[in-house]
């Protein structure tokens, strides 16, 4: 699980897949 910033990223979709990419500076923790 990553808990990010709740602007980052930007959304793109391939294949009928979504994707969200952010930069590691938007990321605040990840848990597991």
């Amino acid at each position: 699980t990553v808990i990010y910033s709740k602007y980052a990223g930007t959304e793109y979709s391939e294949g009928g897949v979504d994707y969200l990419i952010v930069r590691e500076s938007d990321i605040l923790a990840i848990v597991g």
